[in-house]
């Protein structure tokens, strides 16, 4: 006899899905974000700078000729899935469907940041702030935040919109500093919540440990302060849901699915911040 599932299920399933993707995502709304793109590539312009003259009468104008260019960023396929045995439950009952909501769309979400980070860190020519800065082998300080706000100012990259992505290490090392978190130097009482949330005129965003990968460690770690209209993202197929019986295996199949890319548009509005933890 077959095993089938309502549609009603599926849809419900997907619903959840979703939700618990959009809860788990840390990197929502820090770039430029394109949705519903054709094809295998998405591109992103990326006007140059312009310089204004002096205007002689009679004479003709002089134009700006702004250089035009663009980059481009390439859909990569994803998948999340996991096998529910009809062995172990009779079918997907709340309490399994609860669970393997949250780890199918902890997953997504975890992807979706990790390709972000991996545009953030194939920038050619970003800013670095050295760990060096702030005293030698040092972790986050406030010495380095100063400088990746600097490296910013310098290029004239608007005050809004700036994002400041650490390591829960660095968090932690933050913490301990007194001009970050006293309210002498800062409104937000940092040491209450154990977070920081805005500092600098960056909005910070904390990751742990990932299994995707996360913040880059080959021998330090790499923080990332930048712009959100310094980074693009495409976004191919958003996130959809499937629940499948697999006769051969007893099982139901349950994944869910999405299409993204994303690339590194101004390299000018992104600063490494290397630190030792």
């Amino acid at each position: 006899m077959a095993i089938g599932i309502s549609n009603a299920f599926v849809q419900l399933f997907d619903a959840e899905v979703k939700q618990a993707y959009q809860a788990g995502r840390s990197l929502a709304g820090v770039t430029r974000e394109r949705s519903n793109v054709e094809g295998n590539q998405v591109k992103f312009p990326k006007i140059g700078k312009g310089q204004a003259t002096v205007r002689v009468p009679q004479t003709d104008v002089t134009p700006l000729n702004v250089t035009y260019s663009q980059v481009s960023a390439s859909m990569t396929d994803y998948i999340a899935a996991e096998y529910s045995d009809i062995f172990h439950q009779q079918k997907v009952n709340f309490d399994e469907r609860r669970e393997l909501v949250q780890v199918v769309g902890n997953a997504i979400g975890r992807q979706m940041d990790q390709v972000v980070i991996d545009a953030l860190n194939a920038a050619s020519s970003p800013s670095t702030v050295a760990t060096s800065v702030g005293g030698a082998g040092t972790n986050l300080n406030l010495a380095k935040l100063l400088a990746a706000k600097k490296a910013l100012d310098t290029k004239n990259v608007p005050s809004e919109g700036r994002c400041a992505v650490i390591h829960a290490n660095g968090l932690s090392s933050l913490l301990d500093e007194t001009e970050v978190t006293s309210s002498d130097f800062a409104s937000v009482k940092a040491l209450v919540r154990g977070e920081i949330d805005t500092f600098l005129g960056f909005k910070f965003i904390t990751l742990g440990d990932r299994d995707e990968g996360g913040l880059p460690l080959p021998s330090t770690r790499t923080n990332f302060f930048f712009h959100k209209d310094a980074v693009g993202m495409g976004i191919g197929m958003n996130q959809r849901s499937e629940v499948n019986y697999v006769p051969e295996k007893t099982s139901f199949l349950v994944s869910s699915m999405f299409s993204a890319g994303a690339v590194a548009i101004d390299d000018e509005g992104i600063v490494k911040v290397s630190t030792t933890e």
